[in-house]
Protein backbone atom coordinates (compact mmCIF):
# COMPACT_ATOMS: atom_id res chain seq x y z
CA UNK A 1 0.00 0.00 0.00
CA UNK A 2 1.39 3.08 -1.14
CA UNK A 3 2.85 5.82 1.86
CA UNK A 4 2.71 9.48 1.55
CA UNK A 5 6.01 9.07 0.07
CA UNK A 6 4.87 6.72 -2.23
CA UNK A 7 1.81 8.65 -3.31
CA UNK A 8 3.69 12.12 -4.10
CA UNK A 9 5.75 9.38 -7.10
CA UNK A 10 2.57 8.33 -8.51
CA UNK A 11 1.30 12.34 -8.48
CA UNK A 12 4.65 13.44 -9.70
CA UNK A 13 5.09 10.15 -12.25
CA UNK A 14 1.79 11.62 -13.93
CA UNK A 15 -0.07 14.27 -15.50
CA UNK A 16 0.98 16.30 -12.26
CA UNK A 17 4.43 16.46 -13.56
CA UNK A 18 3.56 18.83 -16.71
CA UNK A 19 1.75 21.35 -13.92
CA UNK A 20 4.85 21.22 -11.31
CA UNK A 21 7.35 22.12 -14.02
CA UNK A 22 5.60 25.94 -14.09
CA UNK A 23 3.58 28.32 -15.90
CA UNK A 24 4.64 27.47 -19.35
CA UNK A 25 3.42 23.76 -18.97
CA UNK A 26 0.54 24.16 -17.17
CA UNK A 27 -0.48 26.93 -20.39
CA UNK A 28 1.04 24.04 -22.70
CA UNK A 29 -1.57 21.70 -20.65
CA UNK A 30 -4.50 24.16 -20.64
CA UNK A 31 -4.39 24.52 -24.61
CA UNK A 32 -3.54 21.08 -25.80
CA UNK A 33 -5.54 18.94 -22.93
CA UNK A 34 -4.99 16.67 -20.97
CA UNK A 35 -2.10 14.40 -21.67
CA UNK A 36 -3.40 10.91 -21.80
CA UNK A 37 -0.89 8.56 -22.22
CA UNK A 38 0.09 10.36 -18.51
CA UNK A 39 -3.62 9.92 -17.48
CA UNK A 40 -3.72 6.45 -18.13
CA UNK A 41 -0.60 6.10 -16.35
CA UNK A 42 -1.63 7.41 -13.26
CA UNK A 43 -5.25 6.29 -13.60
CA UNK A 44 -3.98 2.85 -13.00
CA UNK A 45 -1.43 3.43 -10.09
CA UNK A 46 -4.62 5.38 -8.28
CA UNK A 47 -6.90 1.96 -9.61
CA UNK A 48 -4.16 -0.82 -7.80
CA UNK A 49 -3.43 1.48 -4.88
CA UNK A 50 -7.07 1.98 -3.84
CA UNK A 51 -8.19 -1.55 -4.95
CA UNK A 52 -5.24 -2.78 -2.41
CA UNK A 53 -6.69 -1.59 0.73
CA UNK A 54 -9.21 -3.95 2.53
CA UNK A 55 -12.63 -1.90 2.38
CA UNK A 56 -14.59 -4.93 2.77
CA UNK A 57 -18.12 -4.26 4.64
CA UNK A 58 -18.66 -5.86 6.37
CA UNK A 59 -16.49 -5.31 8.90
CA UNK A 60 -16.21 -1.86 7.04
CA UNK A 61 -12.79 0.04 7.71
CA UNK A 62 -12.79 2.48 4.80
CA UNK A 63 -10.27 4.37 6.43
CA UNK A 64 -7.10 3.78 4.68
CA UNK A 65 -8.66 4.44 0.74
CA UNK A 66 -9.97 7.84 2.81
CA UNK A 67 -6.61 9.03 3.73
CA UNK A 68 -5.40 7.78 0.31
CA UNK A 69 -7.88 10.15 -1.18
CA UNK A 70 -7.60 13.35 0.46
CA UNK A 71 -3.70 12.95 0.08
CA UNK A 72 -4.13 12.76 -3.33
CA UNK A 73 -6.48 16.02 -3.69
CA UNK A 74 -4.33 18.12 -1.04
CA UNK A 75 -1.00 17.30 -3.35
CA UNK A 76 -2.95 19.43 -6.03
CA UNK A 77 -4.23 21.80 -3.85
CA UNK A 78 -7.75 21.01 -3.65
CA UNK A 79 -9.51 21.31 -0.49
CA UNK A 80 -10.73 18.16 1.37
CA UNK A 81 -13.21 17.73 4.35
CA UNK A 82 -13.87 15.10 5.89
CA UNK A 83 -17.47 13.80 7.45
CA UNK A 84 -17.60 10.93 9.54
CA UNK A 85 -20.04 9.24 12.28
CA UNK A 86 -17.70 6.30 13.41
CA UNK A 87 -13.68 7.42 13.11
CA UNK A 88 -12.69 4.39 10.69
CA UNK A 89 -15.14 5.15 8.43
CA UNK A 90 -15.18 8.59 7.17
CA UNK A 91 -16.41 10.32 3.62
CA UNK A 92 -14.55 12.36 2.05
CA UNK A 93 -16.13 15.68 -0.04
CA UNK A 94 -13.65 18.18 -2.44
CA UNK A 95 -15.37 21.08 -4.65
CA UNK A 96 -13.40 22.58 -7.82
CA UNK A 97 -15.56 25.96 -7.44
CA UNK A 98 -17.22 27.57 -10.37
CA UNK A 99 -18.79 30.84 -11.13
CA UNK A 100 -22.34 30.05 -9.40
CA UNK A 101 -23.91 30.62 -13.18
CA UNK A 102 -25.03 26.63 -12.67
CA UNK A 103 -26.01 24.85 -9.66
CA UNK A 104 -23.04 21.86 -8.51
CA UNK A 105 -22.80 19.20 -10.05
CA UNK A 106 -21.63 16.00 -7.71
CA UNK A 107 -19.45 12.83 -8.81
CA UNK A 108 -19.95 10.21 -6.52
CA UNK A 109 -17.97 6.83 -5.48
CA UNK A 110 -17.78 4.40 -2.39
CA UNK A 111 -14.84 3.33 -0.94
CA UNK A 112 -16.33 -0.23 0.90
CA UNK A 113 -16.69 -3.34 -1.45
CA UNK A 114 -18.10 -6.43 -0.45
CA UNK A 115 -16.20 -9.01 1.38
CA UNK A 116 -14.66 -11.77 0.34
CA UNK A 117 -13.83 -15.43 1.32
CA UNK A 118 -9.94 -15.17 -0.10
CA UNK A 119 -9.77 -19.20 -0.59
CA UNK A 120 -11.85 -19.02 -3.49
CA UNK A 121 -9.84 -16.35 -5.52
CA UNK A 122 -7.33 -17.38 -8.36
CA UNK A 123 -5.60 -13.98 -7.64
CA UNK A 124 -5.41 -12.32 -4.20
CA UNK A 125 -8.70 -10.40 -3.60
CA UNK A 126 -6.85 -7.17 -2.70
CA UNK A 127 -3.84 -7.46 -4.94
CA UNK A 128 -5.24 -5.68 -7.65
CA UNK A 129 -3.12 -8.15 -10.24
CA UNK A 130 -2.73 -7.25 -13.75
CA UNK A 131 -3.02 -10.19 -15.83
CA UNK A 132 -4.39 -10.53 -19.88
CA UNK A 133 -4.90 -7.16 -20.01
CA UNK A 134 -7.21 -7.17 -17.05
CA UNK A 135 -7.01 -6.05 -13.53
CA UNK A 136 -8.13 -8.49 -10.67
CA UNK A 137 -9.81 -7.12 -7.50
CA UNK A 138 -12.30 -6.77 -5.03
CA UNK A 139 -14.23 -3.51 -5.95
CA UNK A 140 -12.67 -3.83 -9.93
CA UNK A 141 -16.52 -3.00 -11.07
CA UNK A 142 -18.10 -1.97 -7.78
CA UNK A 143 -17.21 0.69 -7.44
CA UNK A 144 -13.33 1.63 -7.65
CA UNK A 145 -14.10 2.14 -10.81
CA UNK A 146 -15.87 5.02 -10.22
CA UNK A 147 -14.11 6.28 -7.58
CA UNK A 148 -10.97 6.49 -9.51
CA UNK A 149 -12.64 7.97 -12.62
CA UNK A 150 -14.04 10.90 -10.52
CA UNK A 151 -10.90 11.04 -8.35
CA UNK A 152 -8.81 11.77 -11.79
CA UNK A 153 -11.26 14.37 -13.12
CA UNK A 154 -10.85 16.72 -10.49
CA UNK A 155 -7.29 16.29 -10.47
CA UNK A 156 -7.29 17.43 -14.53
CA UNK A 157 -9.68 20.06 -13.63
CA UNK A 158 -7.60 21.64 -11.21
CA UNK A 159 -4.37 21.09 -13.47
CA UNK A 160 -6.15 22.45 -16.29
CA UNK A 161 -7.35 25.10 -14.21
CA UNK A 162 -10.31 25.16 -16.15
CA UNK A 163 -12.99 28.15 -15.79
CA UNK A 164 -16.58 26.58 -14.81
CA UNK A 165 -19.70 27.50 -14.51
CA UNK A 166 -20.76 25.44 -11.77
CA UNK A 167 -19.28 24.01 -8.66
CA UNK A 168 -18.20 20.11 -9.10
CA UNK A 169 -17.90 18.37 -6.12
CA UNK A 170 -16.52 15.04 -5.51
CA UNK A 171 -18.07 12.78 -2.51
CA UNK A 172 -16.12 9.17 -1.61
CA UNK A 173 -18.82 7.92 0.65
CA UNK A 174 -18.74 4.66 2.95
CA UNK A 175 -21.21 2.35 3.75
CA UNK A 176 -22.61 1.44 0.60
CA UNK A 177 -22.95 -1.69 0.70
CA UNK A 178 -24.42 -2.51 4.09
CA UNK A 179 -23.83 0.42 6.35
CA UNK A 180 -25.39 3.64 4.70
CA UNK A 181 -25.92 5.40 8.30
CA UNK A 182 -22.19 5.95 8.31
CA UNK A 183 -22.16 6.89 4.58
CA UNK A 184 -24.99 8.42 2.41
CA UNK A 185 -27.51 8.50 5.19
CA UNK A 186 -25.41 10.89 7.15
CA UNK A 187 -24.61 12.91 4.53
CA UNK A 188 -27.69 13.87 2.97
CA UNK A 189 -29.24 13.90 6.84
CA UNK A 190 -26.76 16.62 8.08
CA UNK A 191 -24.24 17.61 5.69
CA UNK A 192 -26.59 17.87 2.50
CA UNK A 193 -25.34 21.24 2.28
CA UNK A 194 -21.66 20.15 1.87
CA UNK A 195 -22.81 17.55 -1.03
CA UNK A 196 -26.12 19.30 -2.34
CA UNK A 197 -26.44 19.82 -6.30
CA UNK A 198 -28.69 19.70 -9.69
CA UNK A 199 -27.12 16.86 -11.09
CA UNK A 200 -25.38 13.75 -9.42
CA UNK A 201 -23.20 10.72 -11.56
CA UNK A 202 -22.57 7.73 -9.93
CA UNK A 203 -22.56 3.88 -10.12
CA UNK A 204 -25.45 1.43 -11.40
CA UNK A 205 -25.39 2.06 -15.25
CA UNK A 206 -22.84 0.88 -17.41
CA UNK A 207 -21.64 -0.07 -21.12
CA UNK A 208 -22.56 -3.89 -22.46
CA UNK A 209 -20.08 -5.16 -24.38
CA UNK A 210 -20.86 -8.80 -26.30
CA UNK A 211 -18.56 -10.17 -28.13
CA UNK A 212 -15.60 -7.68 -27.43
CA UNK A 213 -17.69 -5.07 -28.74
CA UNK A 214 -19.71 -2.26 -27.21
CA UNK A 215 -23.45 -2.55 -27.82
CA UNK A 216 -25.43 -0.22 -26.05
CA UNK A 217 -24.80 1.85 -22.80
CA UNK A 218 -27.65 2.11 -19.89
CA UNK A 219 -28.04 4.61 -17.89
CA UNK A 220 -29.74 4.15 -14.44
CA UNK A 221 -32.46 6.93 -14.42
CA UNK A 222 -34.67 5.22 -11.77
CA UNK A 223 -34.58 2.40 -9.21
CA UNK A 224 -36.83 -0.01 -7.53
CA UNK A 225 -37.35 0.67 -3.89
CA UNK A 226 -36.41 -2.33 -1.30
CA UNK A 227 -38.99 -3.52 1.45
CA UNK A 228 -38.83 -6.69 3.76
CA UNK A 229 -42.34 -8.22 3.73
CA UNK A 230 -42.99 -10.95 6.36
CA UNK A 231 -45.52 -13.42 6.73
CA UNK A 232 -45.52 -15.62 9.95
CA UNK A 233 -47.85 -18.79 10.13
CA UNK A 234 -48.99 -20.15 13.33
CA UNK A 235 -50.29 -22.92 14.98
CA UNK A 236 -50.27 -25.72 18.08
CA UNK A 237 -46.85 -27.09 18.89
CA UNK A 238 -46.97 -30.96 18.88
CA UNK A 239 -45.04 -34.50 18.68
CA UNK A 240 -43.71 -34.36 15.39
CA UNK A 241 -44.58 -38.34 15.50
CA UNK A 242 -48.68 -37.18 15.39
CA UNK A 243 -48.70 -34.84 12.28
CA UNK A 244 -51.02 -31.66 12.35
CA UNK A 245 -53.00 -30.61 10.22
CA UNK A 246 -52.85 -27.11 11.51
CA UNK A 247 -49.01 -27.45 11.35
CA UNK A 248 -47.06 -23.79 11.02
CA UNK A 249 -44.76 -25.27 8.65
CA UNK A 250 -47.64 -26.21 6.00
CA UNK A 251 -49.62 -23.36 5.97
CA UNK A 252 -46.47 -21.32 5.73
CA UNK A 253 -45.69 -23.35 2.85
CA UNK A 254 -48.49 -22.78 0.95
CA UNK A 255 -48.77 -18.80 1.69
CA UNK A 256 -44.82 -18.89 0.03
CA UNK A 257 -46.19 -21.10 -2.94
CA UNK A 258 -49.29 -18.91 -3.45
CA UNK A 259 -47.20 -15.52 -3.32
CA UNK A 260 -44.51 -16.93 -6.15
CA UNK A 261 -47.39 -17.81 -8.29
CA UNK A 262 -48.59 -14.64 -8.07
CA UNK A 263 -47.94 -12.42 -10.86
CA UNK A 264 -48.07 -8.76 -10.04
CA UNK A 265 -49.40 -6.17 -11.89
CA UNK A 266 -47.11 -5.01 -15.03
CA UNK A 267 -46.85 -1.12 -15.74
CA UNK A 268 -44.83 1.34 -17.64
CA UNK A 269 -43.01 4.74 -16.57
CA UNK A 270 -41.28 6.92 -18.67
CA UNK A 271 -37.62 5.31 -17.71
CA UNK A 272 -38.86 1.79 -19.12
CA UNK A 273 -40.68 2.35 -21.85
CA UNK A 274 -37.99 4.92 -23.20
CA UNK A 275 -35.63 1.69 -21.97
CA UNK A 276 -37.84 -0.81 -24.31
CA UNK A 277 -38.47 1.41 -27.12
CA UNK A 278 -34.96 1.86 -27.62
CA UNK A 279 -33.66 -1.63 -27.20
CA UNK A 280 -36.12 -2.87 -29.82
CA UNK A 281 -34.08 -0.16 -32.03
CA UNK A 282 -30.66 -2.18 -31.81
CA UNK A 283 -32.22 -5.75 -31.39
CA UNK A 284 -32.90 -8.48 -33.83
CA UNK A 285 -35.84 -8.91 -35.41
CA UNK A 286 -37.73 -10.93 -33.45
CA UNK A 287 -35.98 -9.79 -29.80
CA UNK A 288 -37.29 -6.25 -31.50
CA UNK A 289 -40.72 -7.25 -31.63
CA UNK A 290 -40.80 -8.46 -27.96
CA UNK A 291 -39.80 -5.55 -27.41
CA UNK A 292 -42.42 -3.64 -28.32
CA UNK A 293 -44.96 -5.65 -27.75
CA UNK A 294 -44.25 -4.50 -24.33
CA UNK A 295 -45.31 -0.81 -25.13
CA UNK A 296 -49.21 -2.71 -26.45
CA UNK A 297 -51.45 -3.21 -23.73
CA UNK A 298 -53.17 -6.15 -25.71
CA UNK A 299 -49.50 -8.12 -26.38
CA UNK A 300 -47.77 -6.84 -22.78
CA UNK A 301 -48.58 -10.18 -20.92
CA UNK A 302 -47.39 -12.52 -23.78
CA UNK A 303 -44.20 -10.58 -23.82
CA UNK A 304 -44.30 -10.75 -20.03
CA UNK A 305 -44.80 -14.57 -19.95
CA UNK A 306 -41.90 -14.87 -21.88
CA UNK A 307 -39.57 -12.58 -19.65
CA UNK A 308 -40.08 -14.61 -16.75
CA UNK A 309 -39.06 -17.87 -17.98
CA UNK A 310 -36.18 -16.51 -20.15
CA UNK A 311 -35.10 -12.71 -19.32
CA UNK A 312 -35.91 -12.46 -15.13
CA UNK A 313 -34.45 -9.29 -15.16
CA UNK A 314 -37.12 -7.59 -17.86
CA UNK A 315 -40.02 -8.95 -15.61
CA UNK A 316 -38.97 -7.59 -13.07
CA UNK A 317 -38.67 -4.09 -14.36
CA UNK A 318 -42.27 -4.60 -15.32
CA UNK A 319 -43.41 -4.73 -12.00
CA UNK A 320 -43.22 -5.12 -8.24
CA UNK A 321 -41.24 -7.75 -7.72
CA UNK A 322 -41.64 -10.23 -4.85
CA UNK A 323 -38.89 -13.46 -3.96
CA UNK A 324 -39.34 -15.13 -0.95
CA UNK A 325 -35.42 -15.70 0.42
CA UNK A 326 -35.86 -16.84 3.85
CA UNK A 327 -37.68 -19.43 5.38
CA UNK A 328 -37.04 -19.72 9.14
CA UNK A 329 -39.02 -22.56 11.13
CA UNK A 330 -38.71 -25.18 13.76
CA UNK A 331 -35.71 -26.38 16.08
CA UNK A 332 -36.13 -29.48 16.13
CA UNK A 333 -36.41 -33.05 14.59
CA UNK A 334 -39.29 -34.47 16.43
CA UNK A 335 -40.96 -30.82 17.57
CA UNK A 336 -44.00 -29.38 15.18
CA UNK A 337 -43.13 -25.48 15.46
CA UNK A 338 -45.85 -23.05 16.54
CA UNK A 339 -44.29 -20.50 14.91
CA UNK A 340 -42.98 -20.65 10.86
CA UNK A 341 -41.55 -17.23 9.13
CA UNK A 342 -40.46 -16.45 5.61
CA UNK A 343 -38.99 -13.06 4.28
CA UNK A 344 -39.80 -11.46 0.88
CA UNK A 345 -37.70 -9.21 -0.80
CA UNK A 346 -40.05 -7.30 -2.02
CA UNK A 347 -38.56 -4.40 -4.77
CA UNK A 348 -41.57 -1.88 -5.65
CA UNK A 349 -41.97 0.80 -8.27
CA UNK A 350 -41.39 4.32 -7.31
CA UNK A 351 -45.52 4.72 -7.11
CA UNK A 352 -46.41 1.46 -5.39
CA UNK A 353 -48.86 1.74 -2.53
CA UNK A 354 -47.42 -0.39 -0.08
CA UNK A 355 -50.44 -0.98 2.23
CA UNK A 356 -52.68 -2.04 -0.70
CA UNK A 357 -50.30 -4.35 -1.68
CA UNK A 358 -49.96 -5.84 1.64
CA UNK A 359 -53.85 -6.40 1.71
CA UNK A 360 -53.37 -8.01 -2.00
CA UNK A 361 -50.65 -10.43 -0.62
CA UNK A 362 -53.11 -11.43 2.32
CA UNK A 363 -55.89 -11.96 -0.41
CA UNK A 364 -53.70 -13.88 -2.43
CA UNK A 365 -52.48 -16.48 0.61
CA UNK A 366 -56.37 -16.73 1.46
CA UNK A 367 -55.79 -18.01 4.81
CA UNK A 368 -56.51 -15.48 7.95
CA UNK A 369 -54.13 -17.33 10.21
CA UNK A 370 -50.76 -16.73 8.26
CA UNK A 371 -49.76 -12.78 9.30
CA UNK A 372 -48.96 -10.51 7.11
CA UNK A 373 -46.64 -7.29 7.61
CA UNK A 374 -43.70 -5.13 7.34
CA UNK A 375 -40.59 -6.25 7.97
CA UNK A 376 -37.43 -4.22 9.22
CA UNK A 377 -35.33 -3.36 6.57
CA UNK A 378 -32.90 -0.85 5.59
CA UNK A 379 -35.17 0.75 2.77
CA UNK A 380 -34.74 3.94 0.69
CA UNK A 381 -36.41 7.32 0.38
CA UNK A 382 -37.76 8.54 -2.81
CA UNK A 383 -38.20 11.84 -4.40
CA UNK A 384 -39.24 12.65 -7.89
CA UNK A 385 -38.48 10.74 -10.81
CA UNK A 386 -35.50 12.52 -12.83
CA UNK A 387 -35.79 13.34 -16.56
CA UNK A 388 -34.28 12.04 -19.05
CA UNK A 389 -34.33 14.97 -21.18
CA UNK A 390 -32.30 16.93 -18.83
CA UNK A 391 -28.99 18.62 -19.66
CA UNK A 392 -27.09 16.24 -18.01
CA UNK A 393 -29.16 12.49 -19.35
CA UNK A 394 -28.56 14.42 -23.25
CA UNK A 395 -24.39 15.29 -22.16
CA UNK A 396 -24.35 11.26 -21.38
CA UNK A 397 -25.82 10.44 -24.36
CA UNK A 398 -23.53 12.47 -26.48
CA UNK A 399 -20.75 10.79 -24.59
CA UNK A 400 -21.54 7.63 -25.10
CA UNK A 401 -22.14 8.33 -29.08
CA UNK A 402 -18.84 9.96 -29.15
CA UNK A 403 -16.84 7.66 -27.15
CA UNK A 404 -18.06 4.02 -27.67
CA UNK A 405 -20.57 4.67 -30.99
CA UNK A 406 -23.42 3.01 -28.99
CA UNK A 407 -26.70 4.35 -28.17
CA UNK A 408 -27.85 5.09 -24.97
CA UNK A 409 -30.78 3.39 -23.21
CA UNK A 410 -32.23 4.95 -19.95
CA UNK A 411 -32.75 2.29 -17.31
CA UNK A 412 -34.77 1.37 -14.07
CA UNK A 413 -32.61 -0.57 -11.66
CA UNK A 414 -34.22 -3.52 -10.19
CA UNK A 415 -31.40 -3.58 -7.25
CA UNK A 416 -30.85 -0.32 -4.53
CA UNK A 417 -28.17 1.87 -4.81
CA UNK A 418 -27.33 5.13 -2.70
CA UNK A 419 -28.46 7.87 -5.31
CA UNK A 420 -32.21 7.07 -3.80
CA UNK A 421 -31.38 9.21 -0.77
CA UNK A 422 -30.26 11.94 -3.15
CA UNK A 423 -33.46 11.62 -5.28
CA UNK A 424 -34.95 11.83 -2.29
CA UNK A 425 -33.55 15.37 -1.61
CA UNK A 426 -34.09 16.49 -5.05
CA UNK A 427 -31.32 15.65 -6.66
CA UNK A 428 -31.32 14.55 -10.04
CA UNK A 429 -29.20 11.28 -10.24
CA UNK A 430 -27.73 9.13 -13.18
CA UNK A 431 -25.97 5.77 -12.96
CA UNK A 432 -23.11 5.02 -15.43
CA UNK A 433 -19.75 2.75 -15.39
CA UNK A 434 -17.37 1.52 -17.77
CA UNK A 435 -17.56 -1.43 -20.90
CA UNK A 436 -18.43 -5.13 -19.27
CA UNK A 437 -18.73 -7.99 -21.04
CA UNK A 438 -22.03 -9.85 -20.67
CA UNK A 439 -19.80 -12.86 -20.75
CA UNK A 440 -18.21 -12.15 -17.60
CA UNK A 441 -21.22 -12.67 -14.99
CA UNK A 442 -21.61 -16.35 -16.57
CA UNK A 443 -18.05 -17.32 -16.25
CA UNK A 444 -17.78 -15.55 -12.31
CA UNK A 445 -15.66 -12.34 -13.07
CA UNK A 446 -18.40 -9.39 -12.32
CA UNK A 447 -19.22 -7.36 -9.57
CA UNK A 448 -19.34 -9.49 -6.31
CA UNK A 449 -17.98 -12.62 -7.76
CA UNK A 450 -14.62 -14.57 -6.63
CA UNK A 451 -13.35 -13.34 -9.46
CA UNK A 452 -14.54 -9.40 -9.83
CA UNK A 453 -12.07 -7.63 -12.58
CA UNK A 454 -12.13 -5.19 -15.15
CA UNK A 455 -10.22 -4.62 -19.10
CA UNK A 456 -7.57 -2.03 -18.43
CA UNK A 457 -8.60 -0.43 -21.92
CA UNK A 458 -12.38 0.12 -20.97
CA UNK A 459 -11.02 1.72 -17.62
CA UNK A 460 -9.17 4.12 -19.62
CA UNK A 461 -11.69 4.79 -21.75
CA UNK A 462 -14.62 5.31 -18.88
CA UNK A 463 -12.00 8.13 -17.54
CA UNK A 464 -11.84 9.64 -20.88
CA UNK A 465 -15.50 9.68 -21.62
CA UNK A 466 -16.27 10.88 -18.14
CA UNK A 467 -13.90 13.81 -18.11
CA UNK A 468 -15.86 15.21 -21.36
CA UNK A 469 -19.22 15.01 -19.45
CA UNK A 470 -18.12 16.57 -16.71
CA UNK A 471 -16.62 18.88 -19.43
CA UNK A 472 -19.07 19.82 -21.30
CA UNK A 473 -21.84 19.63 -18.06
CA UNK A 474 -19.26 22.14 -16.20
CA UNK A 475 -16.63 24.53 -18.30
CA UNK A 476 -17.66 27.36 -19.37
CA UNK A 477 -19.02 28.61 -22.98
CA UNK A 478 -16.10 28.20 -25.57
CA UNK A 479 -13.22 25.46 -22.94
CA UNK A 480 -12.62 22.52 -24.75
CA UNK A 481 -11.26 19.33 -22.91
Amino acid sequence: MPNRRGLKRILTAGIGAVVIGGGAGLAAQRSTGPDWVKVEAETMQHFQALLRFDTADPPGNERPAADYLKQALEAEGIAVQEFALEPHRPNIVARMAGSGRKRPLLIMGHTDVVNVDPSKWTFPPFSATRDGGYVYGRGAVDDKDNLVASLMVMLMLKRQGLALDRDVIFLAESGEEGSTRVGIQLMVNQHLDAIEAEYCLAEGGGVTREGGRAKFASVQTLEKIPYAVELVARGPAGHGSVPLLTNSVVKLSRAVAAVADWKTPARLNETTSAYFRRLAEISAPEQAERYRSVLDPARLDAADEYFREHEPRHASMLRTSISPNIVDAGYRINVIPSESRATLDVRALTDENMPALLDEIRKVIDDPTVEVRMGRRDTRPWGRDPRIDSEAFLALEAGFKEHYGIPTLPSMSTGATDMAYLRGKGIECYGIGPGIDTEDGPKGFGAHSDQERILEAELHRFVRFYWDVIVKLSAGAGTTG
